[in-house]
């Protein structure tokens, strides 16, 4: 990745089929414990698609964490508390985009 200055961790999940309501507000609790004090993070937003569009596709939820940089970023991916929470992701969905962006 080549980006200088901030980024924009985005990751897009699909529940799996039996997933609720509570699946959400775990993942999003999960989120917002594990992730806001990680060294290099600015700011975790997450939660299910509140627009009424109809363009989510088959996504039911959004994580969004900003950081400090690539480095920050780098930190990240291997840290045991992102690990907890990809984990958890992993299981509840059929299907996970991430996709990072120079904010």
């Amino acid at each position: 990745m080549a980006a200088t200055g901030e980024i924009m961790h985005v990751v897009l999940a699909d529940w799996a089929e039996g997933a609720d309501a509570d699946t959400t507000a775990q993942a999003t609790a999960k989120s917002t414990e594990n992730l806001t004090s990680l060294d290099g993070v600015l700011s975790v937003t997450s939660g299910p698609n509140i627009g009424d569009e109809g363009l989510q596709g088959d996504f039911d939820w959004m994580l969004v964490v900003h950081f400090r940089d690539e480095a920050a970023l780098a930190g990240y991916l291997p840290h045991p508390q992102h690990v907890e929470v990809a984990g958890f992701l992993q299981a509840a969905a059929s299907r996970i985009v991430v996709f990072d962006v120079a904010a």
